[in-house]
């Protein structure tokens, strides 16, 4: 028994392992040792991280605005020079994705201590107005920024109404497709967060169905361009059932039929002016 190699092992490995680990276990078990040891490490610990090998002296921020580019510096969750042990780069990245003119971001510390930040900002292609205001949003229909008013943005084409941030995309091939009449277009305004009303110039609206809009806009300028429909005194184009269009005329247009119908005429409001009495 006392030959076996598994004896002889225990004997050769297990009971030193085991001696050290005890001697080990009574020296940790006084608290100050405990204290000296964890204070020694973090002092080694600190004395690394201190080395200028780590130190990030500088940030650099391309592809920002001066507005993102001061947001940006004072996110930094501690002042510079500082270790980069300190700064997390990943948490800071979220961070600065919560704002909404930030689309993306690229964080990295490069040789040199240099903290470099490469942002790419989202590109305003809208002004959306709703009852808290107006605010510019991009391609997708994600809030760039606010704005006062519409002059701020006038190269911007604006859409309005509940539910019209969500079909940007949609609003914005609206646009595309007006070509023709684009210079009177004064904007979209969705109707039940569903279709939407292309406003013109001149108090005209040319009313769109919620599936085909696109096409259906098409069409209605092929109308004009061919009878010059939006030329005449016409007020609505209403195209919500693609296959029967309807126009609706203007206040003028119908005091033409109606005064050669011998029908009192329509006001400013749309309702008939009273007759004057005899005297």
């Amino acid at each position: 028994m006392w030959l076996t190699p598994l004896y002889r092992r225990v004997v050769r490995v297990g009971l030193p392992a085991f001696l050290i680990a005890m001697t080990a276990g009574l020296w940790m078990a006084d608290e100050g040792r405990r204290a000296m040891l964890t204070d020694g490490i973090a002092g080694v610990v600190e004395k690394i991280q201190s080395r200028d090998a780590f130190q990030v002296k500088m940030m650099t921020i391309e592809g920002a605005s001066p507005a993102v580019d001061k947001a940006l510096r004072g996110m930094l969750p501690i002042d510079l020079p500082a270790s980069s042990f300190d700064i997390d780069l990943v948490a800071l990245r979220l961070q600065v994705l919560q704002l909404d003119a930030i689309e993306d971001i690229d964080l990295r510390i490069k040789p040199g201590g240099v903290l470099s930040a490469v942002v790419k900002e989202r590109v305003p292609a809208l002004l959306w107005r709703h009852p808290r205001g107006i605010e510019m949003l991009d391609a997708t229909g994600h809030r760039v920024a606010g704005v006062t008013s519409r002059d701020v943005r006038r190269d911007l084409p604006l859409i309005a109404g509940v539910g019209a941030d969500q079909a940007s995309e949609e609003a914005l091939e609206l646009i595309d497709a007006a070509g023709p009449i684009l210079p009177r277009v004064r904007g979209l305004v969705r109707r039940g967060e569903r279709r939407w009303d292309l406003v013109l110039d001149k108090g005209q609206q040319i009313k769109l169905p919620a599936e085909g809009a696109v096409t259906a806009l098409g069409a209605a300028i092929a109308m004009h361009q061919a009878e010059d429909i939006l030329g005449r005194d016409i007020r609505v184009v209403d195209l919500r059932n693609p296959s029967r269009p309807i126009v609706q005329l203007g206040t003028d247009a119908q005091n033409t039929i109606r005064s050669a119908r011998g029908q009192p005429l329509l006001g400013p409001d749309g309702k008939p002016l009273e007759e004057e009495k005899g005297g």
